[in-house]
């Protein structure tokens, strides 16, 4: 089974994967008692399992590994769910997903906002990576023939074929192209969009190129496909993914009890911050089919520097340094 049909198959069964892993009493949570620590100065009990959200997209699925890595060195047992964007967000509302680290804004904006005028969602103010973007993309030969911008699309539907590349069902970027194409934006309506994954776009592009053929596609960094792809991005864009080629800054959200229920995995979500060079390292391996845990692993012995921050002020589940307990995890 290829990488697409089982993030199709896992997403499909998320409610039973959520039930697996001891959905609470909705309507008994915001009333029910706290349960004891598991040791003096420790987290609670309830604590031990930390549940994140995977979009099923490379830069995530490497902060969520760097992000489990170190709860495991603190004595967690981190998962991690693959789900849409759609279904990440009410996991969160629901208190069946603790943590996500993959709200891009502003392109996701529109699927958050209603979980923001509901105040069912916790978004953390400050972003977990910055200089991000996310836009329209090109091989660099059809560049530079020409399709520079969003305007030139339109100019060269032969050459495309009509199509324009986007990702797996019910993400922020597809729905974007969609809007462009429904409104004609750019002259586009004769377009048809393809949906499928990361994977299976990244495996498009990479035949196109191989062949010399034209095709346009979502494109994001940070991403190995801007250093493994001779690629450039489309300006003109800004209307639908945002100014100077749809910047973005990466945003954590948390479920609104996590603060109070696990205060000291609150403290790790709300210190993580990652850059792109960071990001790409671990990306790298994890297309080359490396385990995840396995990669962030690696960096992170490599790296142990980037634990100072994190681990400020973080303990282990039974109460005793975090810093010290995650370096002799990592064997540094």
């Amino acid at each position: 089974m290829n990488q697409f049909a089982k993030s199709v198959l896992v997403v499909a069964l998320f409610p039973l994967i959520l039930t697996a892993c001891g959905k609470k009493d909705e309507g008994a949570a915001s009333t029910a008692a706290p349960v004891a620590a598991t040791a003096a100065g420790g987290e609670a009990a309830t604590c031990s399992t930390v549940k994140f959200a995977d979009i099923g997209w490379t830069d995530i699925t490497a902060t969520t590994a760097l992000s489990s890595v170190v709860l495991e060195g603190l004595g967690y047992k981190p998962e991690s769910t693959i789900a849409s964007v759609p279904i990440a967000f009410a996991g969160l509302k629901k208190g069946q997903i603790d943590a996500f680290l993959g709200y891009w804004s502003p392109s996701m904006t529109p699927i958050v906002d209603p979980f923001l005028k509901e105040k069912a969602i916790t978004v953390l103010d400050k972003p977990n990576l910055v200089g991000a973007k996310y836009t329209l993309a090109v091989p660099k030969y059809a560049f530079d023939a020409g399709l520079k911008s969003f305007a030139d699309i339109g100019k060269f539907t032969k050459e495309l074929d009509g199509k324009i590349y986007g990702i797996e069902p019910g993400n922020d970027g597809n729905k974007l192209i969609a809007d462009m194409i429904s409104k004609d934006a750019f002259g586009l309506k004769s377009f048809k969009m393809v949906e499928s994954s990361e994977a299976g776009m990244l495996t498009e592009v990479s035949r196109s190129v191989k062949d010399k053929k034209w095709i346009v596609f979502l494109g994001w960094a940070p991403h190995p496909m801007n250093v493994q792809q001779d690629i450039a991005y489309l300006s003109g864009g800004d209307d639908f993914f945002g100014p100077n080629y749809g910047e973005a800054k990466v945003l954590t959200v948390t479920s609104n009890e996590l603060a109070t229920r696990c205060p000291n995995v609150n403290k790790l979500i709300g210190n993580l911050e990652f850059n792109l060079d960071m990001e790409g390292q671990v990306m790298l391996p994890i297309m080359d089919k490396t385990a995840p845990n396995v990669a962030a692993k690696a960096w992170l012995a490599k790296n142990p520097a980037s634990l100072d921050a994190w681990l400020s002020g973080v303990n282990t589940i039974d109460g005793k340094p975090g810093l010290d307990a995650v370096k002799k995890y990592l064997g540094v």
